[in-house]
């Protein structure tokens, strides 16, 4: 959970919400086929949540904040033959603006891994 501080008070934005931002801003790029599950934890949810109510757009990512700016993780699977370098560009431009204009929050650092090829 991330807490921001206004002069009206405290605003507090769950990892929930962020990881679903970001999952669904990184699936619309071009290329992307999916996201992977980046630890047990991520696995093990999915295995047990049902076949008829998946929505993968939270696994495979994960978000930090320090001192006030997030490190966002992402771990991906790309389409056969297409270009990473422009894919992984695209996804990092795309989630930093998507983030910082849904939350006012800086965005210090986007890391994409590719971790499968369809």
């Amino acid at each position: 959970m991330i807490k921001i501080e206004n002069p009206n008070g405290y605003i507090e934005i769950t990892n929930n919400y962020f990881t679903n931002l970001v999952g669904r801003a990184a699936q619309s790029c071009f290329g992307v086929t999916g996201m992977v599950n980046s630890n047990a934890y991520q696995s093990l949810r999915s295995a047990i949540k049902s076949k008829a109510a998946r929505d993968n757009s939270d696994q495979g990512v994960t978000v930090k904040s320090i001192n006030g700016n997030l490190t966002i993780d992402l771990h991906i699977s790309v389409s056969y033959g297409v270009n990473i370098s422009a894919i992984v560009e695209s996804i990092v431009n795309k989630v930093r603006y998507t983030v910082e204009e849904a939350t006012d929050l800086s965005v210090s650092k986007v890391n994409v891994y590719v971790d499968a090829l369809n």
